[in-house]
Protein backbone atom coordinates (compact mmCIF):
# COMPACT_ATOMS: atom_id res chain seq x y z
CA UNK A 1 0.00 0.00 0.00
CA UNK A 2 1.57 3.61 -1.18
CA UNK A 3 1.86 5.62 1.48
CA UNK A 4 0.66 9.37 1.05
CA UNK A 5 3.12 12.61 1.85
CA UNK A 6 2.63 15.50 2.16
CA UNK A 7 5.78 18.33 0.70
CA UNK A 8 6.45 21.13 3.10
CA UNK A 9 9.15 23.91 1.52
CA UNK A 10 11.51 25.01 4.75
CA UNK A 11 12.82 28.11 4.18
CA UNK A 12 15.48 29.54 5.98
CA UNK A 13 16.92 26.20 7.92
CA UNK A 14 20.22 27.16 8.26
CA UNK A 15 19.25 29.55 11.14
CA UNK A 16 19.41 28.29 15.02
CA UNK A 17 15.82 28.25 15.37
CA UNK A 18 14.72 27.00 11.53
CA UNK A 19 17.60 24.08 12.50
CA UNK A 20 17.07 23.02 15.71
CA UNK A 21 13.66 23.62 16.74
CA UNK A 22 11.75 23.44 13.16
CA UNK A 23 13.89 20.49 11.10
CA UNK A 24 15.76 17.97 13.40
CA UNK A 25 12.86 18.13 16.72
CA UNK A 26 9.78 18.51 14.95
CA UNK A 27 10.14 17.39 10.65
CA UNK A 28 12.89 14.75 11.13
CA UNK A 29 11.36 13.93 14.39
CA UNK A 30 7.58 13.49 12.72
CA UNK A 31 9.52 11.35 9.53
CA UNK A 32 11.33 9.41 11.70
CA UNK A 33 7.95 8.00 13.72
CA UNK A 34 6.50 7.52 10.20
CA UNK A 35 4.62 10.87 9.68
CA UNK A 36 1.38 12.62 11.21
CA UNK A 37 -1.37 10.57 12.90
CA UNK A 38 -4.70 11.40 11.55
CA UNK A 39 -7.78 11.45 13.60
CA UNK A 40 -9.28 8.21 11.03
CA UNK A 41 -5.85 6.24 12.64
CA UNK A 42 -3.78 6.94 9.70
CA UNK A 43 -0.74 8.39 8.71
CA UNK A 44 0.91 10.85 6.35
CA UNK A 45 4.51 11.42 5.67
CA UNK A 46 6.32 14.66 5.70
CA UNK A 47 8.93 15.39 2.71
CA UNK A 48 10.59 18.21 3.19
CA UNK A 49 12.67 19.97 0.46
CA UNK A 50 15.29 22.68 1.88
CA UNK A 51 15.51 26.14 0.69
CA UNK A 52 18.03 29.06 1.04
CA UNK A 53 20.75 31.10 0.17
CA UNK A 54 23.62 28.96 0.42
CA UNK A 55 23.96 25.92 -1.75
CA UNK A 56 26.63 24.63 0.55
CA UNK A 57 24.85 24.41 3.29
CA UNK A 58 22.04 23.73 1.70
CA UNK A 59 23.78 20.34 0.42
CA UNK A 60 25.78 19.94 3.72
CA UNK A 61 22.25 19.94 6.02
CA UNK A 62 20.76 17.35 3.44
CA UNK A 63 23.07 14.89 3.19
CA UNK A 64 23.76 14.75 7.05
CA UNK A 65 20.11 14.22 7.41
CA UNK A 66 19.24 12.17 4.63
CA UNK A 67 17.01 14.93 2.50
CA UNK A 68 16.38 14.35 -1.02
CA UNK A 69 15.45 17.88 -1.93
CA UNK A 70 16.64 20.98 -1.42
CA UNK A 71 17.18 24.34 -3.59
CA UNK A 72 18.27 28.14 -3.51
CA UNK A 73 15.38 29.07 -6.12
CA UNK A 74 12.30 29.97 -3.93
CA UNK A 75 10.26 30.89 -7.00
CA UNK A 76 10.67 27.43 -8.65
CA UNK A 77 9.96 25.72 -5.84
CA UNK A 78 6.83 27.91 -4.72
CA UNK A 79 5.41 26.89 -8.37
CA UNK A 80 5.81 23.27 -7.92
CA UNK A 81 2.12 21.53 -6.91
CA UNK A 82 4.59 18.79 -5.38
CA UNK A 83 5.21 21.22 -2.10
CA UNK A 84 1.80 22.12 -0.45
CA UNK A 85 3.19 23.93 3.05
CA UNK A 86 5.38 26.61 3.06
CA UNK A 87 7.30 26.86 6.67
CA UNK A 88 9.45 30.42 7.19
CA UNK A 89 11.87 30.79 9.88
CA UNK A 90 13.91 33.74 7.63
CA UNK A 91 15.18 37.02 9.77
CA UNK A 92 11.98 39.06 9.73
CA UNK A 93 13.04 41.13 7.69
CA UNK A 94 12.99 38.70 4.82
CA UNK A 95 9.64 37.09 5.78
CA UNK A 96 6.57 39.14 4.77
CA UNK A 97 8.00 39.32 0.79
CA UNK A 98 8.43 35.68 0.93
CA UNK A 99 5.05 34.93 2.61
CA UNK A 100 3.34 37.21 0.00
CA UNK A 101 4.73 34.79 -2.54
CA UNK A 102 3.51 31.77 -1.11
CA UNK A 103 0.12 33.58 -0.81
CA UNK A 104 0.22 34.05 -4.58
CA UNK A 105 1.30 30.49 -5.09
CA UNK A 106 -1.52 29.00 -2.77
CA UNK A 107 0.74 27.29 -0.31
CA UNK A 108 -0.90 26.64 3.60
CA UNK A 109 2.20 28.53 5.52
CA UNK A 110 2.93 28.09 8.72
CA UNK A 111 5.78 30.81 9.85
CA UNK A 112 7.59 31.99 12.72
CA UNK A 113 7.02 35.13 14.63
CA UNK A 114 6.40 37.91 14.15
CA UNK A 115 5.11 37.34 11.03
CA UNK A 116 6.23 41.58 9.44
CA UNK A 117 8.07 43.54 10.89
CA UNK A 118 5.32 46.11 11.21
CA UNK A 119 1.56 45.36 12.72
CA UNK A 120 0.11 47.07 9.20
CA UNK A 121 2.22 44.92 7.39
CA UNK A 122 1.07 41.83 9.92
CA UNK A 123 -2.60 42.13 9.17
CA UNK A 124 -2.01 42.96 5.45
CA UNK A 125 -0.97 39.68 5.20
CA UNK A 126 -3.77 38.14 7.17
CA UNK A 127 -6.34 39.41 5.15
CA UNK A 128 -4.60 38.05 1.90
CA UNK A 129 -4.76 34.88 3.75
CA UNK A 130 -8.17 34.77 4.11
CA UNK A 131 -9.12 36.11 1.17
CA UNK A 132 -7.32 33.48 -1.01
CA UNK A 133 -8.41 30.98 0.92
CA UNK A 134 -5.15 29.25 2.58
CA UNK A 135 -4.90 27.53 5.58
CA UNK A 136 -2.06 29.48 7.66
CA UNK A 137 -0.38 29.11 11.20
CA UNK A 138 2.02 30.80 13.67
CA UNK A 139 4.15 29.49 16.16
CA UNK A 140 2.70 29.93 19.93
CA UNK A 141 5.37 26.98 21.07
CA UNK A 142 4.87 28.77 24.55
CA UNK A 143 1.79 26.87 24.72
CA UNK A 144 2.67 23.71 23.96
CA UNK A 145 5.11 23.80 26.97
CA UNK A 146 4.89 21.20 30.08
CA UNK A 147 4.51 24.23 32.41
CA UNK A 148 1.88 25.90 30.25
CA UNK A 149 0.02 22.92 29.61
CA UNK A 150 -0.13 22.06 33.63
CA UNK A 151 -1.13 26.02 33.99
CA UNK A 152 -4.03 25.91 31.39
CA UNK A 153 -5.68 22.58 33.42
CA UNK A 154 -5.16 24.34 36.94
CA UNK A 155 -6.95 27.49 35.21
CA UNK A 156 -9.73 25.26 33.33
CA UNK A 157 -10.20 23.36 36.77
CA UNK A 158 -10.99 26.60 38.60
CA UNK A 159 -8.24 26.03 41.16
CA UNK A 160 -7.42 29.66 41.44
CA UNK A 161 -10.76 30.68 41.75
CA UNK A 162 -11.06 34.59 40.64
CA UNK A 163 -7.36 35.48 38.90
CA UNK A 164 -6.32 38.66 40.36
CA UNK A 165 -2.86 38.89 38.63
CA UNK A 166 0.48 37.38 36.45
CA UNK A 167 3.75 38.04 37.10
CA UNK A 168 6.60 36.95 34.73
CA UNK A 169 10.33 36.81 34.30
CA UNK A 170 12.08 36.39 31.28
CA UNK A 171 16.10 36.53 30.77
CA UNK A 172 18.86 35.93 30.87
CA UNK A 173 22.42 37.45 30.45
CA UNK A 174 23.79 37.98 26.79
CA UNK A 175 27.33 38.26 26.74
CA UNK A 176 28.51 41.46 25.06
CA UNK A 177 30.63 39.64 22.44
CA UNK A 178 33.67 40.50 23.64
CA UNK A 179 35.55 38.80 26.73
CA UNK A 180 33.42 35.87 25.65
CA UNK A 181 31.09 34.93 22.72
CA UNK A 182 27.55 36.59 22.75
CA UNK A 183 25.44 33.50 22.56
CA UNK A 184 23.17 35.52 20.48
CA UNK A 185 23.00 36.71 16.80
CA UNK A 186 24.09 40.29 16.44
CA UNK A 187 21.28 41.36 14.78
CA UNK A 188 19.16 41.03 17.91
CA UNK A 189 20.69 44.52 18.70
CA UNK A 190 20.16 46.69 16.09
CA UNK A 191 16.68 48.34 15.88
CA UNK A 192 17.69 48.55 12.28
CA UNK A 193 17.84 44.75 11.14
CA UNK A 194 14.54 44.17 13.33
CA UNK A 195 16.31 43.66 16.80
CA UNK A 196 15.14 44.40 20.10
CA UNK A 197 13.22 42.08 23.24
CA UNK A 198 9.96 43.99 22.93
CA UNK A 199 9.49 42.45 19.15
CA UNK A 200 10.92 39.35 19.95
CA UNK A 201 9.28 38.68 23.25
CA UNK A 202 5.67 40.50 23.09
CA UNK A 203 4.07 38.59 20.66
CA UNK A 204 4.80 35.95 22.96
CA UNK A 205 3.19 37.46 25.55
CA UNK A 206 0.37 38.48 23.42
CA UNK A 207 -0.22 34.53 22.98
CA UNK A 208 0.18 33.33 26.38
CA UNK A 209 -2.33 35.94 27.95
CA UNK A 210 -4.98 35.87 25.54
CA UNK A 211 -5.12 32.16 25.57
CA UNK A 212 -4.55 31.35 28.99
CA UNK A 213 -6.21 34.49 30.88
CA UNK A 214 -7.76 37.02 28.49
CA UNK A 215 -7.33 39.80 25.59
CA UNK A 216 -4.79 41.98 26.44
CA UNK A 217 -7.06 45.72 26.69
CA UNK A 218 -3.63 48.20 27.62
CA UNK A 219 -0.15 48.40 27.95
CA UNK A 220 2.22 50.68 29.69
CA UNK A 221 5.52 49.52 28.76
CA UNK A 222 9.23 51.17 29.31
CA UNK A 223 12.04 49.66 26.62
CA UNK A 224 15.46 50.35 27.70
CA UNK A 225 18.85 49.76 25.62
CA UNK A 226 20.75 49.24 29.11
CA UNK A 227 24.00 48.35 27.11
CA UNK A 228 24.88 50.36 23.93
CA UNK A 229 27.75 48.73 22.46
CA UNK A 230 28.65 45.23 21.98
CA UNK A 231 30.85 42.96 19.76
CA UNK A 232 29.51 41.10 16.32
CA UNK A 233 30.40 37.60 14.99
CA UNK A 234 33.45 39.26 13.23
CA UNK A 235 34.87 40.60 16.80
CA UNK A 236 33.94 44.58 15.76
CA UNK A 237 32.40 46.16 17.98
CA UNK A 238 28.90 47.86 17.49
CA UNK A 239 26.39 50.44 19.03
CA UNK A 240 23.43 48.39 20.19
CA UNK A 241 20.41 50.13 18.69
CA UNK A 242 17.75 47.63 19.91
CA UNK A 243 16.01 47.40 23.37
CA UNK A 244 17.25 44.44 25.50
CA UNK A 245 14.81 44.79 28.34
CA UNK A 246 11.59 45.61 28.52
CA UNK A 247 9.52 45.96 31.58
CA UNK A 248 5.31 46.00 31.42
CA UNK A 249 2.39 46.25 32.78
CA UNK A 250 -0.76 44.87 30.87
CA UNK A 251 -4.53 44.96 31.47
CA UNK A 252 -6.68 42.05 30.40
CA UNK A 253 -10.15 41.31 30.13
CA UNK A 254 -11.85 41.02 33.54
CA UNK A 255 -9.59 43.06 35.53
CA UNK A 256 -6.61 40.72 35.62
CA UNK A 257 -3.36 42.70 35.37
CA UNK A 258 0.01 40.75 34.27
CA UNK A 259 3.31 42.31 34.81
CA UNK A 260 6.29 40.82 32.82
CA UNK A 261 9.57 41.63 32.45
CA UNK A 262 11.65 40.79 29.95
CA UNK A 263 15.78 40.98 29.79
CA UNK A 264 18.67 39.73 28.26
CA UNK A 265 20.93 41.67 31.24
CA UNK A 266 19.30 40.11 33.59
CA UNK A 267 21.59 37.15 36.12
CA UNK A 268 19.45 34.22 36.55
CA UNK A 269 17.97 33.86 39.98
CA UNK A 270 14.80 31.70 39.57
CA UNK A 271 14.06 28.04 38.62
CA UNK A 272 14.02 28.47 35.25
CA UNK A 273 14.29 31.01 32.42
CA UNK A 274 10.91 32.26 32.29
CA UNK A 275 8.98 31.64 35.28
CA UNK A 276 5.32 32.95 35.68
CA UNK A 277 3.23 33.72 38.85
CA UNK A 278 -0.36 33.68 39.12
CA UNK A 279 -2.11 34.65 42.07
CA UNK A 280 -6.23 34.09 42.48
CA UNK A 281 -8.72 33.96 45.63
CA UNK A 282 -8.42 30.35 46.10
CA UNK A 283 -4.93 29.55 45.14
CA UNK A 284 -1.55 30.38 43.26
CA UNK A 285 0.99 28.50 41.02
CA UNK A 286 4.46 29.26 40.12
CA UNK A 287 5.22 28.02 36.50
CA UNK A 288 8.07 27.86 34.22
CA UNK A 289 8.81 26.02 30.71
CA UNK A 290 8.59 22.20 32.93
CA UNK A 291 7.62 22.80 36.44
CA UNK A 292 4.45 23.53 37.94
CA UNK A 293 4.31 24.64 41.75
CA UNK A 294 0.92 25.10 43.66
CA UNK A 295 -0.46 27.05 46.91
CA UNK A 296 -4.00 26.48 47.89
CA UNK A 297 -5.59 28.92 50.20
CA UNK A 298 -5.93 26.27 52.29
CA UNK A 299 -2.36 25.69 52.72
CA UNK A 300 -1.69 29.29 52.65
CA UNK A 301 0.74 30.31 55.76
CA UNK A 302 0.06 33.62 57.36
CA UNK A 303 2.90 35.90 57.43
CA UNK A 304 3.55 38.39 59.66
CA UNK A 305 5.85 42.11 58.67
CA UNK A 306 8.48 42.37 61.16
CA UNK A 307 11.91 44.09 60.19
CA UNK A 308 13.18 43.61 63.61
CA UNK A 309 13.30 39.99 63.67
CA UNK A 310 14.96 37.21 61.43
CA UNK A 311 12.16 35.59 59.48
CA UNK A 312 13.76 31.91 59.38
CA UNK A 313 9.85 30.30 57.40
CA UNK A 314 10.61 28.51 54.78
CA UNK A 315 8.52 30.03 52.02
CA UNK A 316 9.83 28.03 49.44
CA UNK A 317 8.50 24.57 51.13
CA UNK A 318 4.62 25.88 51.33
CA UNK A 319 4.36 24.89 47.85
CA UNK A 320 3.28 21.58 46.24
CA UNK A 321 5.18 20.23 42.90
CA UNK A 322 2.57 19.28 40.49
CA UNK A 323 2.82 15.76 39.01
CA UNK A 324 3.67 15.03 35.55
CA UNK A 325 1.07 12.74 34.93
CA UNK A 326 2.24 12.36 30.91
CA UNK A 327 4.87 12.77 28.79
CA UNK A 328 4.92 15.77 26.79
CA UNK A 329 7.00 15.90 23.50
CA UNK A 330 8.62 18.72 21.54
CA UNK A 331 6.22 22.01 22.33
CA UNK A 332 7.70 23.01 18.29
CA UNK A 333 6.92 19.10 17.03
CA UNK A 334 3.53 18.92 18.80
CA UNK A 335 2.35 22.04 16.94
CA UNK A 336 3.72 21.33 13.86
CA UNK A 337 1.35 17.84 13.89
CA UNK A 338 -1.62 20.32 14.81
CA UNK A 339 -0.99 22.77 11.86
CA UNK A 340 -0.38 19.78 9.41
CA UNK A 341 -3.65 17.58 10.70
CA UNK A 342 -5.45 21.46 10.59
CA UNK A 343 -4.22 21.18 6.60
CA UNK A 344 -5.03 17.72 5.78
CA UNK A 345 -7.84 17.26 7.10
CA UNK A 346 -9.59 20.67 8.41
CA UNK A 347 -8.55 19.84 12.09
CA UNK A 348 -8.60 22.99 14.59
CA UNK A 349 -5.82 24.97 14.59
CA UNK A 350 -6.37 29.02 16.33
CA UNK A 351 -2.90 29.85 16.17
CA UNK A 352 -3.22 31.84 12.58
CA UNK A 353 -1.71 34.82 10.95
CA UNK A 354 -4.72 37.46 12.57
CA UNK A 355 -3.23 36.36 16.13
CA UNK A 356 0.61 36.69 14.82
CA UNK A 357 -1.25 40.41 13.84
CA UNK A 358 -2.39 41.22 17.56
CA UNK A 359 1.40 40.31 18.67
CA UNK A 360 3.25 42.82 16.59
CA UNK A 361 0.17 45.15 17.13
CA UNK A 362 0.91 44.99 20.79
CA UNK A 363 4.50 45.04 20.23
CA UNK A 364 4.14 48.46 18.80
CA UNK A 365 2.15 49.61 21.12
CA UNK A 366 4.70 48.36 23.72
CA UNK A 367 7.07 51.02 21.83
CA UNK A 368 5.23 53.52 21.50
CA UNK A 369 4.28 53.77 24.92
CA UNK A 370 7.56 53.40 26.13
CA UNK A 371 8.04 56.59 23.40
CA UNK A 372 5.39 58.59 24.84
CA UNK A 373 5.28 57.63 28.64
CA UNK A 374 1.48 56.91 28.55
CA UNK A 375 -0.65 53.66 29.50
CA UNK A 376 -2.25 52.85 26.08
CA UNK A 377 -5.72 51.38 25.08
CA UNK A 378 -5.25 48.56 22.38
CA UNK A 379 -8.28 47.94 19.79
CA UNK A 380 -9.81 43.87 19.51
CA UNK A 381 -8.29 43.45 16.48
CA UNK A 382 -9.58 39.44 16.98
CA UNK A 383 -12.98 40.95 15.28
CA UNK A 384 -12.91 43.76 13.85
CA UNK A 385 -11.12 44.19 9.73
CA UNK A 386 -10.42 47.69 10.43
CA UNK A 387 -7.39 48.86 8.78
CA UNK A 388 -4.84 48.95 11.26
CA UNK A 389 -3.72 52.58 11.44
CA UNK A 390 -7.56 53.21 12.22
CA UNK A 391 -7.13 50.97 15.26
CA UNK A 392 -3.93 52.70 16.85
CA UNK A 393 -5.56 55.87 16.02
CA UNK A 394 -8.22 54.40 18.02
CA UNK A 395 -6.06 53.30 21.07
Amino acid sequence: MSTRTIGIIMNGVSGRMGYRQHLVRSILAIREQGGVLLSDGTRVQVEPILVGRSEAKLAELAAKHGIEHWSTDLDSVLADPTWQVYADFLVTKARSAAIRKAIAAGKAIYTEKPTAETAADALDLANLAEAAGIKNGVVHDKLYLPGMQKLKRLIDSGFFGRILSVRGEFGYWVFEGGWQDAQRPSWNYRAEDGGGIVVDMFPHWSYVLENLFGRVESVYARAVTHIDERVDEQGRPYRATADDAAYAVFELEGGIVAQLNSSWTVRVNRDELVQFQVDGTHGSAVVGLFGCKIQPRNATPKPVWNPDLEDTHDYDADWIDVPTNEVFENGFKTQWEDFLRHVLEDGPHPYDFLAGARGMYLAEQGLESSRSGRRLELEDVRTTALPLEDAVASA
